[in-house]
């Protein structure tokens, strides 16, 4: 078989399977979205807001249209950019933000299963065992609880980098050097978080393979690999510049933040997959979902055991990064994440060490593999057996769908949008932290507009923003109308159903008020748009 076909056949397999898994996301493309909470409301703004700036402004991606009149706000948070790049030609085919996100989505499972397929093929030459390990990794729980969060369902970078890693273990090259260095890249593209797992993951398989294989005075891959730090730093520095600019405005997370979002034992055997639901409901509290499933980790192990008596460096690389990352997800009481907090560069933004389970997740995936390759027999038995396997490990992993079916944007935003643009604020101001994810819905909504917000909802909240919250939520009033004149504000939007009947009644009395600096655009039973035409003094 030609690599040109064996990649069509794993990529239509990826897809029709990625269809099968996550159904029926595939066939409601435009109607259906995880926006349940913030997070599922703020990822369909941003990849939107990528897949539609990069064509229009790619210039100024980074200076998205929330925390007016801020700049830069893009990176405040994840920025998405390789999931907005996937997104971008249905955005633009559509101009709906839920297919946008959607096909990000499916994209996302398609390219994991992918990379991992290529992977295992590669250490095992066997493409049995590699199918297995695709379905395991592609679909792994993990995956499915983090259906709100776009980037943390961006796994394929870590098959594709340990790819490109081991074809360079194997005959380095400047050329494989690029290779990794443009697979390390595009990771970083789509979630930063793996973006450091990956390159722990490669720093320490680059301490196995210099050692096993006695590579520590090895011009040729020494070379290979600068080839790879080269081109990764050219790569990410433009996208990484804005992020060091969040870092000086104050953005970091602390080890007593950690230790809130760290693994507990219950963590890895945590799935909301149908077959786990037992398994579920018998679990003591947990915060992350990290269990592989019954029979990747069944397999993991015995790969491990396979891989420890027969090929020695593949053990104590995947093995060892299972312990490492095992470890690691356990937070700062656990000494390792603490070390590395304290060591290792860019550490400091992370927030949850039990992410690292998915790293453990992976190992095991890979090592499965190793296993199919040698317990399967190299005959037609063999295939029937791989077959049954991977309809087995599909029907373990299948996870009830949690999108819903979304509803159409208020008729407010459609005539906001034919308004001349400006600056715009929505009411009510949500101004207590726990209140402050609720700015998402604002978010979301300006995806027909796309004007600017004073609202906005991210890992990073600046500072004035804070301290504004309290003159701004009684709006309109008069310090209100001070600190938005200087930003020229000049739309309020009003959803009145969001407000109980004191201070519903409370708000109107104040427009009333200071109608004659507001002009009414539009109004319905819940909903009110006024520009702002002046200023009292």
């Amino acid at each position: 078989m030609t690599a040109r076909r064996e990649l069509a056949l794993v990529a239509a397999g990826a897809v029709v399977l990625t269809v099968a898994m996550t159904y029926p996301l595939a066939f409601k493309l435009g109607h259906v979205a995880r926006i349940d909470n913030g997070d599922g409301q703020f990822a369909v703004w941003n990849v939107a807001w990528v897949a539609r700036t990069l064509v229009v402004d790619p210039v100024h991606v980074f200076d998205a249209n929330i925390f007016y009149p801020h700049r830069g706000t893009l990176a405040y948070s994840e920025a998405n950019l390789g999931a907005g790049i996937l997104a971008l030609p249905t955005y633009w085919l559509t101009r709906n933000p839920y297919a946008a996100l959607n096909i990000a989505i499916l994209c996302g499972f398609v390219l994991s299963a992918i990379g991992m397929y290529f992977l295992v093929r590669y250490l095992t030459r066997d493409r049995r065992a590699a199918v297995i390990s695709a379905i395991a990794f592609a679909f792994c729980p993990y995956i499915f609880a983090h259906s709100a969060q776009i980037q943390l369902q961006m796994v394929a970078g870590l098959p594709f980098s340990m790819l490109a890693f081991h074809r360079i273990a194997d005959r380095p090259t400047a050329g494989r050097g690029a290779a990794l260095g443009a697979a390390l890249a595009a990771q970083a593209l789509f979630c930063g978080y793996y973006e450091v797992f990956v390159l722990l993951a490669v720093g320490y398989a680059i301490v196995v393979v210099a050692s096993t294989r006695g590579y520590w005075t090895a011009a040729r891959f020494w070379m290979a690999m600068t080839v790879a730090a080269l081109v990764t730093f050219a790569l990410v520095l433009p996208m990484f510049v804005p992020y060091l600019r969040v870092q000086r405005a104050g953005f970091s997370r602390s080890l007593e933040l950690a230790s809130s979002f760290r693994a507990t034992w219950s963590t890895y055997f945590a799935s909301a997959a149908y077959a786990h639901t037992w398994l579920l409901l018998r679990l003591p509290a947990w915060g992350e979902v990290a269990f592989p499933g019954m029979i990747p980790m069944l397999l993991g192990i015995a790969g491990f055991v396979i891989a420890a008596r027969r090929r020695g460096e593949l053990a104590l690389l995947y093995g060892g990064l299972a312990v490492l990352a095992a470890w690691a997800s356990f937070g700062p009481p656990a000494g390792l994440y603490t070390l590395m907090y304290r060591t290792v560069p860019l550490f400091e933004w992370l927030r949850a060490p039990a992410r690292f389970g998915l790293m453990v997740t992976f190992t095991l995936d890979v090592l499965a593999g190793v296993a199919a390759s040698y317990l399967l027999p190299a005959t037609r038995r063999g295939t029937v057996a791989a077959a049954i396997v991977s309809l087995a490990l599909a029907a373990e992993l299948f996870t009830p769908s949690p999108m819903r079916e979304v509803l159409p944007p208020e008729p407010v935003y459609r005539v906001l949008a034919r308004e001349p643009a400006g600056p715009v604020i929505e009411m009510p101001f949500f101004y207590l932290d726990y209140m402050f994810p609720r700015h998402t819905n604002y978010m979301l909504e300006s995806t027909v507009h796309w004007m600017p917000l004073v609202n906005g909802y991210s890992d990073f909240i600046p500072q004035d923003f804070r301290d504004h919250v309290l003159t701004l939520a009684p709006f309109p009033s008069r310090d209100a109308f001070r600190l938005l004149e200087p930003l020229h504000i000049r739309y309020a939007v009003f959803h009145m159903h969001w407000y109980n009947v004191e201070n519903q009644n409370d708000v109107i009395g104040r427009l009333k008020q200071f109608a004659p600096y507001l002009r009414l655009i539009y109004a319905d039973r819940s909903t009110r748009l006024y520009e702002i035409v002046g200023f009292p003094r």
